[in-house]
């Protein structure tokens, strides 16, 4: 199947767009310590409601942990949760993960669709990107990203080579572009967020926050994960088409 095809006349390719609503709002991303392995902040996340977690291994990626978290949200998790590996397709293929997050400067959004294809897995996948202007958000679109991690929101210490700060004015002015262009991929806020900054961000019109340090750094990790999951749902969430029935 050509790219093309699927994204624009397959019944997947037009239900390419993650869903997002209630307790996947929030999205963990995990960023190990000294105190916690990825497993354990995912488990604490997840018992505090969380329901999309993306995996970040940058310094040193590891195969055996992918697949325990993906076991770990696929069957033994308490709730229904989606598990997203950070930058690695083809460790996610072998880990049985089915959502992956390439940042600006991992493969393009286009070519891991075309590895995803080759390997059947099309009806099963999503695809994240990360962007930091407009022009990043439009690329990504047009090659068919299911959702985009827009940031950084503010200088973070769990993210190296950061992308210009963007700042509560930046959000306003690329959302409000993404609406005069008639986009409708979901966007999240990401990069050193806290608690205090869900409402005015949500006010911009963003899907949802992305988080980590904020959670996993509070006294008790699984209640934070509950604030932050009750405060980003005082916001509604933008409407969108319903691709399924084109």
């Amino acid at each position: 199947m050509e790219l093309d095809d699927f994204l624009y006349t397959s019944a997947a390719g037009r239900r390419r767009y993650a869903c997002f609503s209630g307790t996947n709002r929030l999205m963990f991303i995990t960023h190990r310590t000294d105190k916690h392995t990825e497993l354990d902040e995912i488990k604490m996340v997840t018992e505090g409601g969380c329901s999309w977690v993306q995996l970040r291994m940058k310094e040193n990626p590891d195969l055996e942990v992918a697949k325990a978290v993906s076991r770990f949200t696929q069957f033994d998790c308490q709730t229904a949760c989606t598990c997203c590996l950070d930058d690695d397709l083809e460790m996610a293929f072998k880990a049985g993960i089915h959502c992956v997050h390439l940042g600006k400067n991992d493969m393009p959004v286009s070519e891991a669709w075309h590895r995803i294809i080759e390997k059947g897995q099309e009806e099963l996948f999503l695809v994240g990107a990360t962007a930091n202007t407009f022009e990043d958000i439009l690329k990504a679109d047009r090659e068919g990203a299911s959702y985009i991690g827009l940031g950084p929101y503010r200088y973070t210490e769990t993210k190296k080579n950061l992308s210009p700060i963007l700042g509560l004015e930046g959000y306003r002015k690329i959302i409000g572009q993404c609406r005069e262009a008639g986009l409708e991929i979901p966007i999240f806020a990401i990069g050193g967020i806290e608690f205090e900054d869900i409402a005015p961000l949500m006010e911009t019109g963003i899907e949802g926050i992305a988080v980590s340090g904020a959670i996993i750094n509070a006294e008790d990790p699984v209640e934070e994960t509950r604030r932050f999951i009750r405060e980003i749902n005082k916001h509604k969430p933008a409407p969108r088409r319903d691709d399924s029935k084109i």
